[in-house]
């Protein structure tokens, strides 16, 4: 069987992802990691987020091992082929790998990263992006691994061992089983994101509320209780989480445009041309890192333009060799899919600048909710709320343009099956150098670490200064990396939808599947889809509040009985809170992740395929719109107040500071637990939906 022109780009460029991975976190340990004190606190931290994540993923091995004997039970009742049990457990192994990696590298550098803006800007910005560099390129490369392993393996399995003759139900065989590994990425990606949200928001809550606006100390002030796991809430969320999430993403976006490929009918090129895009993406991202560097001047203006500079020179890469590959692997007759790639990266270009631009301080929606601190707590959340919600209108139509563009560019307009998987393969396109674009984002939550070490261990004001700035810059490309991921959600989950739906048409070949808004229980499946995220952001987001509800009368009772604390007399118990957190989120975390599972399950057996098919488009449209506003109103509320830390409004201690760090706190779990969280809930109910799709048409009563 032909492996498709060119595939064997994808398990070389996994290959060098992962060397040039390893060696960018060779020289990063190879950095000097400062003064005692600061290998002191880097080395708390770490030993913190290790021990989260160890506990978290105990309780994730739990949940994997049950559903594990569930897909057995299925397998072995023939609803489901024996690899799938396995093609899940991998694909939670892999996402959650590839977090713990860019977790423990994150950790290794944030002293490094201090010591390292001590000298120059210029060295902090090289060593915090050599860290998200890590993050992004191991994404990536285990992603192509884990798709290479299974391709491969299912190729020679369905070609020699138990041939299936005819080729296109052999690629639908492979195709059927690399979605059932999608879904243990995605599951665990969701627990990844949940748990390491609210551990993350439960700390910064509970540390900003008591210690910046009761006590009136500093951010990352040693005499805060709750400061050290704030900074491993920093490394378990903002990059384990992220990191897992965006490996969910990645990989879905690969594997619902080659379950469309099988579709096409056209042959095995169309199943591995996504695997190839998105290698040489990898290969582009590598290049475009070495085009970020900046000079001293500490503007955000200036360091967004050296970030941009190496995603922009990634993209360009990308535009010129997947020309090259269409042809190769398509054929000149097929050049609207190079066009639909084009589609898809430019949509994610201007999704970022709009994300940008609505989050911000050099542009007018963050300014004006900083402006509205002045007049109070209520005023900064009203502003902050109106931001978010007036910044989805762009995104919409931008995605609503991608896929318009991409469908009939494709072909849609003479083949439906061609235009879908155009609409697919524009996901991939925009994913496509996520290297790099991953990198810009992880590496924010390195500088933030830096920051406060520089703090605990009293620094020179200048150093701080300078990992503020590259704090502030982080957190406005983690709000374009949110973007990117929410777009592609987007995308990529009409390819899904159109993959479940295939799906139950090759296991009940005689029904007649259509989602009119006419059939009652296509009605009701959307209103249920279109409750969902709404019900899973609620749950999500009181988990944060109680868990953050525990910090804050933690951190009160230690400033109240040990008086020494605010003196600098008495250490507090750093360790009693990161405990807190831990115990809240392994907790809090299961309730939301189930009912992305079971809703799908369910409202399959009530309502049948087709209110099934309601439930993914309602919970596509408003996961997106939620996922945008819920990002871009936190990401506006965290900058408008650095905005106001610089001087403005009265600066650090004023009222308008104290009122925009109630609007931050409400906008921690916003844009790093629930927003986020978003797009991964929108594929997940997608694929789960696929993989029972045999079990949705037995037990289903209409």
């Amino acid at each position: 069987m032909d492996l498709g022109a060119l595939a064997f780009l994808v398990p070389l460029s996994a290959a060098i992802a992962l060397v040039v991975a390893a060696g960018l976190s060779a020289s990063i340990k190879r950095k000097d990691e400062g003064t005692e004190k600061m290998r002191q606190i880097s080395e708390a931290i770490r030993e913190g987020a290790s021990a989260y994540l160890r506990r978290q993923y105990r309780g994730v091995i739990l949940f994997f091992a049950v559903m594990f004997g569930v897909l057995c039970m299925l397998a072995a009742m023939d609803f489901l082929n024996w690899f799938t049990p396995f093609a899940f457990l991998s694909g939670g192994f892999f996402s959650g790998l590839a977090g713990y990696i860019g977790m423990r590298t994150a950790t290794q550098a944030n002293a490094r990263t201090a010591h390292a803006a001590s000298k120059s800007l210029n060295e902090g910005l090289q060593v915090a992006f050599s860290s998200g560099c890590v993050m992004g390129l191991t994404v990536v490369g285990l992603s192509l691994v884990h798709l290479s392993l299974w391709y491969y393996l299912l190729t020679w399995y369905y070609s020699s061992a138990q041939p299936i003759a005819d080729a296109a139900q052999r690629l639908s065989a492979i195709t059927s089983t690399l979605l059932t590994s999608g879904m243990g990425a995605s599951s665990m990606a969701l627990f990844a994101r949940v748990g390491g949200g609210i551990f993350t928001k439960a700390a910064d809550v509970g540390a900003d509320l008591v210690g910046k606006v009761e006590q009136g100390i500093p951010e990352d002030d040693p005499r805060n209780p709750a400061v050290i796991a704030d900074n491993v809430g920093d490394n378990v969320g903002d990059v384990a989480g992220m990191g897992a999430d965006l490996y969910e993403s990645y990989l879905g976006a690969i594997i619902a445009t080659s379950a469309l490929g099988a579709t096409v009918g056209l042959g095995v090129n169309w199943v591995a041309f996504p695997m190839v895009l998105a290698a040489i993406g990898v290969f582009a991202s590598i290049i475009g890192t070495t085009f970020v560097r900046t000079g001293e001047e500490v503007e955000q203006s200036l360091l967004l333009a050296a970030l941009r500079r190496g995603v922009n020179v990634s993209a360009i890469i990308v535009v010129v060799a997947s020309w090259f590959a269409v042809r190769a692997m398509l054929g000149p007759d097929f050049m609207g899919i190079f066009w639909s790639v084009i589609a898809g990266l430019v949509a994610g270009v201007v999704i970022g600048r709009v994300t940008e631009y609505y989050t911000s301080a050099d542009y007018k929606p963050t300014k004006a909710v900083a402006a509205s601190a002045t007049t109070g707590p209520a005023t900064v959340i009203i502003s902050g709320m109106a931001s978010g919600m007036a910044s989805t209108a762009i995104p919409v139509l931008v995605v609503a343009v991608a896929v318009i563009a991409s469908y009939y560019l494709a072909g849609g307009s003479s083949n439906e099956v061609m235009g879908l998987y155009g609409i697919a393969i524009s996901a991939v396109g925009m994913l496509s150098t996520l290297g790099i674009t991953l990198a810009t984002d992880a590496y924010g939550p390195v500088a933030d670490n830096a920051g406060g070490i520089a703090e605990m261990a009293g620094m020179p004001e200048n150093v701080r200064e300078r990992t503020d700035a590259l704090d502030s810059l982080g957190n406005t490309t983690a709000a374009t990396g949110k973007g990117f991921a929410i777009g592609s959600a987007a995308l990529t989950a009409l390819a899904l939808i159109a993959a479940y739906r295939d799906q139950i048409l090759l296991l009940d070949p005689g029904r007649e599947l259509v989602f009119s808004l006419m059939t009652p229980s296509v009605l009701v499946g959307v209103f249920i889809g279109g409750m969902l995220p709404f019900i899973f952001s609620a749950l999500t987001m009181q988990a944060v509040g109680r868990a953050a509800q525990g910090i804050v009368m933690e951190v009160r009772r230690q400033f109240q009985e040990m008086p020494g604390i605010m003196r600098g007399k008495t250490k507090p118990d750093y360790a009693r809170c990161v405990d807190m957190c831990t115990s809240s989120a392994q907790k809090e975390m299961i309730a939301p992740s189930l009912i992305a599972i079971i809703v799908p399950i369910v409202s399959g057996i009530f309502l049948g395929p087709e209110g099934v098919g309601g439930v993914l488009v309602g919970t596509v449209v408003t996961g997106f719109l939620l996922a945008v506003m819920m990002a871009n109103a936190g990401g506006s509320w965290d900058n408008a107040k650095k905005h106001i830390e610089t001087g403005e409004y009265g600066g650090k201690g004023s009222d308008a500071h104290k009122a925009s760090v109630v609007g931050d706190t409400v906008g921690d779990p916003f844009k790093d637990t629930s927003g986020p969280s978003l797009n991964i809930l929108i594929k997940l109910v997608s694929m789960v939906s696929i993989v029972f799709a045999s079990l949705i048409i037995s037990l289903s009563i209409m």
